[in-house]
This record gives structure tokens, C-alpha cells and sequence, in this order.
């Protein structure tokens, strides 16, 4: 349930943000280098994993089972702090904060359904969330994925909501 509604209600966040958003020089200073940390990691992992045919350990699944989540709520911290507008960051991540553990738990049962000798060991050695920056990284990334994943559509979406929060800030 919660899954078929992230992208619809996705939106639907994106215009409330914007609309509350009160952007200023130091919320885009401060703010940008969080999205741009996240939207990278979200990157680097649509680089590697190969949904449902293949565990994913390496690249930086090595140093965070959920990657793409931690990217995301990255990026959500990161426009919390441009929008410099309180209702607007938490329109942004409350969300996260209640939709991601869930989903995450389902995913992981899921994985654990189709790697049931992979996935406890994988489980056992990188943590859930927050990257284990300490661990062992094993270098991983394919272009081919990234498009096949079509991951380039969250990155021109950051590229909009920057544009965005950029206009509504200079021209407020």
C-alpha cells in the first residue's frame, strides 16, 4: 500500500513545499551540499543494483543496505533546509521519517524470501540505514544500470525542484 502511493504523494509534497518555501542565500548554502551528498549516494547505488535477479553488496551497498533511502532522506534534508521554511521541512520529512522504516522492512523480508542464504550474511555485516563509513568499500557502478534502473528521472527532478526553490528565492 504504502509503496503505491511514495510518488503520487511525492508530488503532492513537492507542491506544498514549494508554495510554503521561503529560500534564502544562507538555506541554499547550507542545504545544498546535504542534497547533492544524498542525491549522489541515490547515483551510486542505481549504478549497482539490479532489482529482484541480484543481491546488491557492492559499491555503496557495502556501506548501507538501503542506499537509494538514505540518499533520499538526504535529499529531503537537504531541501528541508533550503525551502527555510518550517512547515515546508516538515512536509518533507515527516514523511520520510514514517514512510521509509516501513518500506525498508518490507523490502528486506522480501530479500530475505529470495536470497535466504545471501541476504542474513549480507544483513549481518552492513548496517540498515546509516552508511558504516569504516567498512570494507568495494567499488561497483554501471552506467548501463543507472539508465536501466532510470534513476536519471529523480536527478531531473532535483534539477527542477533546485531551479524552483532558486526562482522563488531571487524573485521571491
Amino acid at each position: 500500500m504504502i509503496s503505491r502511493i511514495r510518488v503520487p504523494l511525492g508530488f503532492a509534497v513537492a507542491a506544498a513545499v514549494f508554495y510554503f518555501a521561503t529560500p534564502n542565500g544562507t538555506s541554499m548554502v547550507i542545504g545544498l551540499p546535504f542534497a547533492l551528498l544524498g542525491l549522489s549516494f541515490r547515483f551510486l547505488a542505481a549504478g549497482v543494483v539490479k532489482k529482484d535477479s541480484q543481491l546488491a553488496t557492492s559499491g555503496v551497498y557495502s556501506l548501507t543496505r538501503n542506499p537509494l533511502y538514505f540518499g533520499s532522506s538526504l535529499l529531503a534534508v537537504g531541501f528541508a533546509i533550503m525551502s527555510a521554511n518550517l512547515i515546508a521541512a516538515a512536509l518533507l520529512l515527516v514523511p520520510s521519517a514514517v514512510i521509509y522504516p516501513v518500506v525498508i522492512r518490507n523490502e528486506e523480508a522480501h530479500l530475505q524470501r529470495l536470497f535466504p542464504d545471501d541476504f542474513p550474511v549480507y544483513r549481518s555485516k552492513v548496517p540498515r540505514f546509516f552508511p558504516r563509513l569504516s567498512s570494507p568499500f568495494r567499488p561497483s557502478f554501471s552506467v548501463h544500470q543507472y539508465v536501466a534502473n532510470r534513476e536519471y528521472k529523480p536527478a531531473l527532478g532535483f534539477v527542477g525542484a533546485l531551479v524552483v526553490l532558486v526562482a522563488k528565492w531571487l524573485w521571491g
